[in-house]
């Protein structure tokens, strides 16, 4: 009799142990941050960024979805927009007006300013934006498929087009203008291209499997920029963006009607 009472009280404490710990990870699993397909991080939520090779005073301004241009002025940034490793790049406010800038001896990221050293190279200087007012700014379609999503205004959704599409099909410049930024250093974008057509537009590719144009390269208004793919994605797609001043706008708002 105490034999069998003993089985039944420890069945029991293993019943109870496994319920507990099955809550236990449901109640984890439930807290668990949403992860989003292009999830870009707020300004408001942080003071600011530390730049890493490869990036881009216009990458990092996509990413946080701001004007490059406000990011140059709060952060005391030269006109050819140069940036270095490790680099702090305040968000929100002023920059505070530290000597850190004296102490930065890494290779900067994109247009670089002279180094001091004779044995250096030459600076690269970031090139000229043609003058393209937005009135004479024409846009045409980076693909040829059918869109597969539309802009959302909302937060965390989607700030362009999905375009159908498939692998190794072309993707075209909309507009003229310089490649600002060719990589994948932002999340949930996979192979991408940004291209500043001028002081206010800028225009975004992503999920490509190739690249075929580099940074601070012009390209002309249907040139072939990239290769569809699913880089970042779960299928073969174009994502389009075009942002005002930093701000995304619905691109079916500038293309031309089908």
């Amino acid at each position: 009799m105490t034999s069998a009472v003993l089985k039944s009280t420890f069945f029991v404490g293993k019943v109870f142990i496994i319920l507990s710990t099955l809550l236990f990870l449901s109640a984890c699993s439930a807290n668990r941050a949403p992860v989003s397909d292009r999830g870009a991080l707020h300004s408001n939520k942080l003071t600011y960024h530390i730049v890493s090779r490869g990036e881009t005073l216009y990458s990092i301004a996509w990413r946080y979805g701001v004007d490059y241009k406000d990011l140059a002025r709060r952060n005391g940034i030269n006109r050819q927009f140069t940036i270095f490793p490790g680099q702090k790049i305040y968000l929100n406010g002023t920059a505070p007006r530290a000597k850190a800038s004296t102490k930065v001896v890494q290779a900067p990221v994109s247009s670089p300013s002279p180094p001091r050293s004779k044995t250096t190279t030459k600076p690269r200087v970031a090139p000229k934006t043609p003058t393209v007012s937005h009135s004479s700014l024409k846009w045409q379609w980076p693909a040829q498929g059918k869109v597969l999503a539309g802009f959302s205004s909302q937060k965390s959704l989607n700030k362009g087009v999905d375009i159908n599409g498939r692998l190794g099909e072309s993707v075209l410049a909309a507009a003229s203008g310089v490649v600002v930024y060719a990589g994948s250093g932002i999340r949930g974008y996979g192979k991408l291209l940004i291209v500043k057509h001028n002081e206010h537009y800028l225009s975004a590719y992503a999920h490509n499997s190739k690249l075929l144009v580099r940074e601070r390269e012009s390209v002309k208004a249907g040139q072939k920029i990239a290769e569809i793919g699913n880089s970042g994605t779960d299928r073969s797609k174009l994502h389009f963006e075009i942002r005002r001043e930093g701000k995304p706008v619905d691109p079916l708002q500038y293309l031309p009607k089908r």
